[in-house]
């Protein structure tokens, strides 16, 4: 007899060895026919795999992340298939899963065509309506290279002798078409129903720019018409928020091929930027963090003392004068360690908050540069607090609090909280990051904050907390981080006097919350479609007149509100009222106000807010007042597109 037992704890006895579709069968005819998969034993496996022996089972449908998953992985073979069928003379190479979606990557002997993709779209549809089913076979490693040399699929049969000779590969074929491919996959094409092609891009074989240019066709897959649906209309409004494009017609900053992964930041992009800068020094003036600035420049021998040439050194600008080698800084850490050892501390000092502005460098390939949001010269909101060990727990939960604030400030409200733990490659005892990585799960546990793990994506020298926004569209953006470091101050010789007279180590916590200023205020452009909230604003208020005639009043108006601190522009321009306020509503301004003969008279202004609101006639005052109440209640909900 098998015994399965179920996640609910109820289990089910066979008299032969089940396969997971055999254990949905006896459960119901329903989740029979919605099972995708299964986990036995916390391996993901296809409805076909043979149970042998006593085991928990999941059967995995649509509803869960692994069916997507599945259905996705699926769907790329789908794509293949279509290929195939379309173009025999295509060669097949890879096709992974990826955020969102998939791809498969091509050798074709000619660009594939937007018409190209319709109709590999279409085919697909074809495919998954025929139903066929996807069945798994095992082949001895040489077997399987001749198999698909046989089939002119010299791509795969080079993966395949990339394989020890001793080991079996497996194959899945639906109708025609069979893949190499480690699996698990849905039951029958029939599963795959809500998928998209997306676009066509060029990628080399095995990511080697020596190796031939492939085509890599994107596409995403969902598990329902609807998740589809709002899938392509987020891509939609992320089109229309683009950071780049919204730069470039509001003025904001431009990158520049005479230094790429760098901004140029204009005159209204830099005040965004001095707005977010001036709230983040509040902060930490308000939390009791004293500001530090370190040098660019660092010499090799500390980042080799750190750890941190062994792991990055790829990515580091490195200089040499009179034969010392320097190396930009990539990060603040090791500066604010040699702050932090000039003089004697005592356990009376700790914790010790530090806070920069840290201009950072790294070499990121020029692929990956992408806005503001991925550039090579960033800053960004640093800080590193010295504590003891029995100060983890406080200092975490307290960052956590303080992190949850500020976001509201800027308009989001929705995180999403990951502990990274210890990664293969690590510096440190194990009884260290047992440590570290009880504190971060107790911190967030005593913060009141749901949590997962992310196994092994901690830094080399502690585990960390990732902190993700979800901005207005729906959207992830990791920004946040905090890491606990016993290894870095021991490494660098960092100590503290203990009320027991002897010296100890120090802990430290690196902490950020914006991250990347310059990838944080892409982000606030893309969350507000330009339309940042009036304390944000580059320019808040804009006066236009009617007629020369209300030119100095116009004037007087701006003064009067510059002199009280707001950021306002005059409209004196000898064009019809209607033209003005239409030119200034498309740059997304909180407010335009206009003043003509009567409002000269009355000592008053007609107010516009974002949106095309008539706000009505009121005092200088009056507006002044509405103004400064906008600004104090900052962003607690990001607007839609305005204007």
């Amino acid at each position: 007899m098998i015994t399965i037992t179920l996640p609910d704890g109820s289990q089910r006895s066979f008299e032969q060895a089940p396969t997971v579709a055999d254990v949905a069968a006896s459960i119901g005819s329903g989740l029979a026919k919605a099972a995708l998969g299964g986990k036995v034993d916390g391996k993901l496996v296809d409805t076909s795999y043979l149970i042998e022996q006593d085991a928990p089972l999941a059967i995995i449908t649509a509803k869960d992340a692994d069916g997507l998953e599945l259905i996705r992985h699926s769907t790329a073979h789908l794509l293949a298939y279509a290929v195939k069928e379309l173009f025999p003379d295509a060669q097949v190479t890879i096709g992974p899963v990826i955020d969102n979606g998939f791809y498969y990557d091509f050798s074709y002997k000619r660009p594939f065509t937007p018409e190209d993709l319709a109709a590999i779209e279409k085919k697909m549809t074809e495919l998954s309506n025929k139903d066929e089913p996807v069945v798994r076979r095992v082949l001895p490693r040489d077997e399987a290279v001749a198999y698909f040399k046989g089939l002119g699929e010299n791509y795969k049969a080079e993966i395949i002798a990339s394989i020890p000779s001793n080991e079996d590969v497996s194959l899945y074929r639906e109708g025609a078409f069979e893949d190499l491919c480690r699996g698990p996959h849905v039951p029958s094409t029939g599963k795959l129903k809500h998928f998209k092609l997306m676009k066509v891009a060029g990628a080399y074989w095995r990511g080697d720019s020596k190796n031939e240019m492939l085509q890599r066709i994107y596409g995403t897959a969902w598990a329902s018409k609807d998740e589809l649906k709002q899938y392509l209309h987020m891509l939609e409004e992320a089109e229309k928020r683009d950071h780049r494009k919204l730069a470039r017609e509001l003025d904001l900053f431009h990158i520049d091929e005479h230094s790429p992964g760098t901004v140029f930041w204009h005159p209204k992009g830099w005040t965004i930027w001095q707005q977010v800068e001036q709230y983040m020094r509040n902060v930490y003036r308000d939390n009791g963090y004293q500001e530090v600035k370190g040098p660019q420049l660092l010499d090799k021998g500390l980042w080799e003392k750190t750890g941190h040439w062994d792991k990055y050194r790829e990515n580091m600008f490195t200089t040499e004068s009179e034969k010392r080698d320097y190396a930009l800084k990539p990060m603040n850490c090791p500066g604010h360690i040699l702050i932090y050892k000039q003089g004697v501390r005592s356990y009376r000092d700790l914790p010790l908050r530090y806070g920069e502005f840290g201009q950072c460098h790294r070499n990121e390939p020029s692929g990956g540069l992408h806005g503001i949001m991925r550039v090579r010269a960033f800053t960004q909101d640093d800080g590193h607090i010295f504590c003891t060990e029995d100060q983890i727990l406080s200092e975490c939960s307290a960052f956590t609090t303080l992190l949850q604030k500020v976001y509201a400030d800027f308009g989001f409200t929705n995180i999403i909280y990951k502990v990274s733990t210890r990664p293969e490659q690590r510096i440190g005892s194990d009884e260290v990051w047992d440590k570290a990585e009880h504190a971060l799960m107790e911190s967030l546990r005593a913060s009141g904050c749901d949590y997962v793990i992310s196994p092994g994506d901690g830094a080399f020298y502690g585990p960390k907390i990732e902190y993700t926004l979800k901005d207005a569209i729906g959207r992830e953006w990791q920004c946040g981080t905090i890491q606990v470091d016993f290894s870095m101050p021991e490494r660098l010789d960092a100590e503290y006097v203990g009320e027991d007279g002897n010296r100890h180590r120090p802990v430290m916590l690196h902490r950020a919350i914006v991250g990347s200023m310059e990838r944080f205020i892409g982000i606030l452009i893309e969350q507000y479609a330009g339309a940042l909230p009036a304390w944000l604003a580059p320019v808040q208020v804009a006066v236009l007149n009617i007629t020369d005639a209300q030119a100095e009043y116009a004037q007087n108006v701006a003064q009067t509100l510059r002199n009280q601190g707001v950021r306002v522009i005059t409209d004196l321009h000898n064009d019809k009222i209607t033209y003005k306020i239409r030119s200034h509503a498309t740059q997304k301004l909180p407010y335009i106000l206009v003043v003509g003969d009567k409002e000269k008279e009355n000592g008053n202004v007609a107010v516009r807010a974002r949106g095309n609101q008539d706000l009505g006639v009121m005092s200088v005052d009056s507006f002044a007042k509405l103004l400064q109440d906008d600004i104090a209640r900052k962003s607690a909900v990001p607007a839609p597109e305005q204007a």
